[in-house]
């Protein structure tokens, strides 16, 4: 016979989550229930007024998703030509109103792109394969290499799972973590779309001004070829995925300078690129 369960008193909601009510299954048994989900819904970037890209996000930190997608997609060169950021609620979603320089938004205007992003689709929306940019900034040759040993990605490859607080209530989202040089992650951003985890934290860092050398970056996901593409834009020399690469990753890796470490689980890891 069919057991239905009372259903629990939900705690305080998370950030970036949702109690949703269920009916789960377990040892044969039905229960009503409620089910903390991880958010996600349209995000519109719009620049000086004009709307430049719609993606699937998980609506925290959305200001420096912002900043993040900006910088990491070359629509600013540095953080202070972003004048203002707002976020504003629209359409089942958000709208982030972002000024920036005049410059900057006449190039942006003259290679304009309509984006209607997915979820971890970082390409959508391009007119053309010439468009697609596979030629990633070097990082400086000047830069000494990072002191970094196995031991600060086992720390770190430890401690990504403990920080992520939404991946732990929802089981739903990706993390970018930022480490210091010994492991210790010092901030984590969580986002349904791995892209965006990154450019939340890309925002983060040059929003505070942080010394981008003095650490790396550590993902929950695999590498992709617009994680590392991202990265060597911001000039990050490390990248570190608990996931595979794919070869354009690889390449692109090579091609920038930046060090890509793949597969860090526990006291292992495959380094690829430089």
């Amino acid at each position: 016979m069919e057991k239905h369960d009372a259903m629990p008193q939900a705690a305080d909601p998370l950030a970036g989550s949702r109690w949703l009510d269920v009916c789960r299954y377990r040892d044969g048994h039905y229960g009503r229930e409620q089910d903390q989900v991880a958010e996600e819904c349209p995000v519109a970037l719009v620049f000086n007024g004009i709307s430049h890209a719609v993606m699937m996000a998980t609506p925290m930190e959305l200001e420096y998703l912002a900043i993040g997608f900006a910088l990491s997609e070359g629509i600013v060169a540095r953080r202070e030509e972003i004048y203002a950021v707002e976020v504003l609620p629209a359409c089942e979603g958000f709208s982030v109103q972002l000024e920036i320089a005049q410059s900057a938004f006449m190039a942006l205007k003259s290679r304009r792109r309509a984006l209607a992003g997915r979820t971890g689709c970082g390409i959508c929306g391009i007119e053309s394969l010439e468009m697609l940019d596979l030629k990633p900034e070097r990082l400086p040759a000047h830069l000494p290499p990072l002191a970094l040993g196995a031991q600060a990605i086992a720390r770190a490859s430890a401690g990504l799972r403990q920080a992520q607080q939404l991946m732990e209530h929802t089981g739903g989202v990706h993390a970018a973590a930022w480490c210091d040089l010994a492991g210790n992650i010092l901030r984590v951003h969580e986002d349904v779309g791995r892209h965006n985890a990154l450019d939340k934290l890309i925002g983060y860092l040059a929003d505070r001004r942080e010394d981008v050398h003095a650490g790396f970056v550590f993902m929950s996901s695999r590498a992709s070829y617009e994680l590392v593409r991202k990265a060597a834009r911001l000039q990050l020399p490390v990248l570190a995925t608990i996931s595979a690469p794919t070869t354009l990753a690889v390449q692109m890796a090579e091609r920038s300078g930046i060090s890509l470490l793949s597969f860090c689980r526990g006291n292992g890891f495959v380094r690829y690129g430089n």
